[in-house]
């Protein structure tokens, strides 16, 4: 009895279901092993050796194959059909060799299918083949890449630049491309320019409308009327003349359908109607994959299986007649320039069931199906037939002419079924239909209005439209898009505001400093030629060591480079090449860099520890000055002066109000020599610090307040204002880590709260600490683990219902119901929350290792590699 081997539960089920009982079918539950995240993982000293290592939550997957193995010496590696499967499959190979499961007798081969259906799973049994080499040294390739930039740069970027995280190969490359257009937005001056329309009645009492082309004879351009005052001289030239129909042409039109999804058009297309991100829209697709519905969903490819294209055409037939189908099955031909990543399109593997035959539970993957499933079939289906309309009307001297449009859908076809979304909305005045007009009928002028119009800045990338950007540029592949998208707002350099991608502060810095002392890396061609070397390495044109060797010359020359440099020079190089941006030039000719508060010192960036920036001056602390990261005027005004704005006095000192980089706080006294930390308070959010009064002032100065002694121990209980809103402290002070906090309702009981009222909210913590230990109520039981055994339970918890197996607990999505959740959806939770749980144990049991050779060097090599990954 064979062992099949693929990669998760779900997928495992499935195919189990098609094998029968001459099969043994476990999981590997993703990758099976990694590079560690320390140094020498990656040695381009030998060769580039690398050191791998099984992760810790997959030692019991691999030993329940090798158990496996020890009893049927056959193993079937069906992992997906792409690099990465072909790199599990690898992997797991070379750890069983290693673990002596496999002999060398052992039958080892290699299928793949490109959809989970009975056929395909049984027509690939019948097609084993060996581990694709070049594919994984590809992947070799890739991983090795990413390794020596991850964690030879990085550290660069922390020691020279305060608050950032991480580089990337391709993420660095991916920001710069949000960070750029967000320049061009902010350098973007709208310029203004006018159209006329006319609202014109034929002969029968019909209107329609028309806009002004000619003017003074003079065809005109979208800038040719520039305001008001010329706008106004366009509609006393139409209204001091007669008009009437000089032109009519009707052309027949056809619009064809789009091609079926590969991987990037389908994130694209569920952004822009779902929206739908990219990690989230590859998970979907994911889980619709492993339950036999679509195929394999990261491709370039474009094409459809020749049986597949006749299950479509019979599918129309059917559904809607013989006129939506095309004489002539319709055929799409791949762009992808690398055959590996080339499969088949993202189709139904079943033609005949739409969304609502498959009965799915899931919103998320009913609306995905739903959307593979139409535009598969609209890929095939006839034409869509219009009738596009052109009137022109003029007066008889040729003075003035305008022009209207119109088309009207003569045939449905493709369009019946599915219309492909769009990113940005687009006004289309053509979509309509013109009343029946003859050339030489006079019209009248019912109307003339002018239109002012302002040009308007490219628009914020949406995931969709990046995706869409990095795949024209080359940069990614279809199994990295999703990843790579996330990556940058994991890292925080990203935030995602109404579905577009605006870059923070921190992921400016970031570009700023790679692009000039790292430019060649981040530079788009140079990305884009790095994966077409590792496509030719896939195909077996080009040794993957020979790639390796010519990237990390270079590149470890400029790391070495970088090791003089100082983190003063690094920012004024950075305030250089960002002047145009954040100092740009004053009208009245003036410095942009001087001061405007003190009119001596320079303004210049600065960086916080927070990792945030901000512009603040030279003559720092005599002078406060601060504004936001950005241009001038990029923030709203503040009343508050950055000398503090003075509220009055207190027992001869000055209380001001401030507003700080973390937000605004009161002051008592002045910074001196003496006092160089005055007491000072955070201004709660629900208090406008511009219209803070000096009695509140004092309250907040006042703080944490005394309450009293507690009646049973005789230990302090405080009232103060942290972080997280007002609170009870019972301890020796504030500042004691021990003790317990009870939450205040509103910020007045801070100054109000009384002792019995402390008491009572303080002994009800206590309690609710009580029960916090108390058992969790089961909500519904799955059944037991089909590979681990143990039974699986829905849990109702404090904050939410999760999924429990034996000692992993997995939070339910937010748009699941614990009633409709499913035992192979309970199991893929399982996983994903065993893989995180893994990743976060590893760097410790590191450290434990480390003493017994080499006490401190080694923690420290582990430590500060750690936050690399």
């Amino acid at each position: 009895m064979p062992v099949v081997v693929v990669e998760s539960p779900a997928k495992a089920k499935t195919i189990n279901k098609y094998l029968g009982s001459d099969y043994t079918v476990l999981a590997s539950y993703g990758h099976v092993r990694d590079l560690p995240p320390k140094d020498g993982s990656v040695d381009p000293e030998h060769d580039f050796d690398m050191k791998w290592e099984v992760a810790s939550d997959s030692k019991k997957h691999v030993k329940a194959i090798a158990d496996a193995l020890a009893e049927d010496n056959a193993l079937i590696l069906a992992t997906d059909p792409d690099r990465e499967g072909e790199a599990i499959s690898w992997h797991l190979q070379e750890a069983l060799t290693k673990r002596r499961s496999i002999k060398k007798d052992t039958a080892v081969s290699r299928v793949t299918f490109n959809a989970i259906t009975k056929d395909a799973v049984t027509q690939a049994m019948k097609q084993p083949r060996q581990v694709d080499m070049p594919l994984v040294e590809a992947y070799l390739a890739r991983r090795a890449l990413d390794y020596l930039v991850g964690f030879n740069l990085s550290p660069v970027l922390w020691r020279k630049l305060p608050g950032a995280k991480s580089a990337g190969r391709v993420q660095s490359v991916c920001l710069r491309l949000i960070v750029e257009r967000e320049m061009e937005i902010e350098a973007f001056r709208p310029r203004e320019y006018w159209s006329v329309k006319a609202l014109l009645g034929t002969p029968r009492g019909q209107e329609f409308e028309a806009r002004l082309t000619v003017l003074a004879g003079k065809k005109l351009d979208k800038f040719d009327i520039e305001n008001e005052t010329q706008a106004e001289l366009a509609v006393q030239a139409i209204n001091s003349r007669d008009l009437e129909i000089t032109s009519v042409e009707a052309k027949p039109a056809n619009r064809n359908p789009s091609a079926p999804f590969m991987t990037s058009t389908l994130q694209q297309e569920a952004s822009r109607k779902f929206g739908m991100g990219a990690r989230q829209t590859m998970s979907v697709a994911q889980r619709l994959y492993e339950a036999g519905h679509i195929t394999y969903m990261r491709t370039d490819g474009i094409d459809m299986a020749p049986e597949a294209v006749h299950a479509a055409r019979d599918a129309i037939r059917d559904r809607y007649g013989d006129d939506y189908v095309p004489d002539s099955p319709r055929m799409y031909k791949n762009k992808a320039k690398n055959a590996q990543e080339a499969h088949e399109c993202i189709r139904p593997t079943d033609m005949t069931r739409d969304a609502a035959a498959l009965k799915l539970t899931d919103a998320d993957q009913r609306k995905l199906y739903d959307l593979i499933w139409k535009r598969t079939l609209a890929c095939q289906m006839a034409a869509a037939r219009l009738e596009r309309t052109t009137v022109d009307i003029g007066s008889k001297d040729g003075q003035v002419e305008l022009r209207a449009t119109g088309q009207v859908l003569l045939f449905d076809g493709f369009l019946r079924v599915y219309e492909e979304g769009r990113d940005d909305a687009v006004v289309d005045d053509d979509d309509k239909r013109l009343p029946q007009v003859a050339v030489g009928d006079r019209t009248d002028k019912r109307s003339v209005t002018p239109e002012q119009h302002f040009t308007q800045p490219p628009p914020r990338y949406t995931e969709a439209t990046l995706v869409k950007r990095m795949e024209e540029l080359g940069i990614g592949r279809p199994s990295t898009y999703a990843s790579i998208v996330t990556t940058i707002q994991d890292r925080g350099y990203v935030r995602k505001d109404k579905n577009r991608l605006i870059p923070e502060d921190k992921g400016r810095l970031v570009i700023a400093f790679l692009q000039n002392y790292f430019r060649k890396y981040v530079g788009y061609d140079f990305t884009a030629g790095l994966e077409d070397e590792l496509d030719q390495v896939s195909a077996g044109e080009t040794d993957y060591k020979t790639v390796l060797n010519r990237f990390w010359r270079d590149f470890s020359a400029a790391i070495a480079e970088t090791s003089e440099l100082r983190i003063t020079d690094v920012l004024e190089k950075i305030n250089e090449v960002l002047e145009p941006h954040l100092f740009p030039p004053n009208e009245d000719g003036s410095d942009p860099r001087l001061c405007p508060n003190c009119g001596v010192g320079r303004l210049s960036m600065r960086t916080a520890r927070s990792g945030g920036a901000f512009i603040g001056c030279s003559n720092y602390p005599e002078c406060r000055y601060t504004r936001a990261f950005g241009p001038p005027g990029t923030e709203e005004e503040s009343s508050i002066p950055p000398e503090g704005k003075l509220l009055g006095e207190d027992a001869g000192d000055e209380i001001r109000v401030f507003k700080g980089r973390f937000g605004p706080y009161v002051q008592r006294g002045a910074v001196t020599e003496d006092n160089k930390k005055p007491p000072r308070q955070s201004v709660p959010k629900d208090w406008p610090p511009e219209e803070l009064e000096l009695e509140r002032a004092l309250m907040l100065l006042s703080l944490p307040r005394e309450i009293g002694p507690h009646p049973e121990d005789g230990v302090m209980v405080w009232a103060n204002i942290g972080r997280y809103g007002p609170y009870l402290k019972h301890a020796e002070s504030t500042s004691h880590r021990g003790g317990t906090n009870a939450n205040l309702e509103s910020l007045d009981e801070v100054f109000t709260v009384g002792m019995n009222r402390a008491v009572q909210l303080l002994a009800e913590k206590v309690a609710s600490r009580g029960r916090r230990g108390g058992a969790a109520k089961t909500l519904r039981s799955l059944g037991d683990h089909p590979q681990e055994g143990g039974p699986i339970d829905i849990m109702e918890g404090k904050y939410g219902p999760y999924v429990k197996w034996d000692k992993i607990n997995a939070t339910l999505p937010k748009d699941v119901e614990p009633d409709a959740l499913t035992l192979e959806q309970a199991i893929d939770l399982i996983a994903a929350k065993a893989a995180t749980k893994g990743k976060r144990k590893k760097p410790a049991a590191k450290a434990k290792k480390a003493p017994a050779r080499k006490p401190a060097g080694k923690k420290k090599t582990v430590s500060s590699k750690s936050a690399a990954e």
